[in-house]
């Protein structure tokens, strides 16, 4: 099993659509997989036709002394989906307060890696520090760190302190952009833990989350749903060492 958190440099650029549509490929090469919604925006159920009015997920859950692994959501046979669950307005206000009884998520993971049938946790991580996502992130095999390429990112990237074992993706990368080329090549060169592959802008993001579905499933044909199942095969290869069951890679 591999446990892989997903987090944004900063807020605003994609990753828990990034998530979602990363868990529907390694799924759709016959990978188990449970993503976790580690952010108490709590939006990753809104990639998977959960209404908005759910408002059950493993915060809620914990914070309600319930079990976390009753709130689990099954979208496919190869995929679950935890949700954070809706906090309330006061909750949200003390958040630093509930780290303590939010802390049995750490355990979970473990129990999971030791007695799950899953090959994949896919963790969606907020982009703003905190003991628990430090904590979270530690657990994590890997990590990828979601970037866009423009300014705020490109200083975030010098003055940041990246996880150790973490690689570079970057996201919403526009053709024509003369100001996103420039960056792009100056990190080329600069940025040795980028990934060897980027996802480029594409409307079919946008859409797939208004239709609440993953953008491989939304439009497969799409560049960015090809462009995310070739990342899937890539952690595939480089971080679980297995080949892809369907041979491509």
């Amino acid at each position: 099993m591999a446990i892989l958190g997903l987090q944004g440099i900063r807020g605003g650029v994609g990753t828990t659509s990034l998530t979602a549509a990363l868990g529907w490929s390694l799924q759709l090469l016959n990978e188990p997989v449970l993503l976790i919604d580690a952010s108490p925006d709590n939006l990753l159920r809104m990639s998977f036709n959960v209404n908005h009015t759910h408002t059950d997920g493993w915060a809620r859950a914990l914070l309600d002394g319930r079990d976390w692994r009753d709130v689990a959501l099954r979208y496919t046979s190869q995929l679950d989906i935890l949700p954070f669950g809706q906090l309330t307005a006061d909750e949200q206000a003390s958040l630093h307060t509930l780290d303590g009884t939010l802390s049995p998520i750490i355990d979970a993971l473990q129990l999971l890696r030791e007695k799950s049938h899953y090959q994949w946790i896919l963790l969606d991580l907020p982009a703003s520090p905190s003991p628990l996502t430090r904590q979270l992130t530690d657990r994590c095999d890997r990590t990828l760190t979601v970037v866009q390429v423009d300014a705020n990112c490109h200083i975030r990237l010098h003055q940041q302190a990246l996880p150790k074992n973490t690689h570079i993706l970057i996201n919403n990368l526009r053709i024509g952009s003369q100001l996103q080329d420039d960056l792009y090549q100056i990190w080329l060169q600069s940025q040795r833990r980028l990934l060897p592959m980027a996802i480029h802008c594409d409307e079919a993001v946008a859409e797939s989350l208004a239709s609440k579905q993953p953008v491989g499933e939304y439009r497969s044909d799409s560049l960015a749903a090809e462009e995310i199942l070739t990342l899937a095969n890539w952690c595939l290869l480089h971080y679980s060492g297995r080949v892809p069951a369907d041979g491509r890679s």
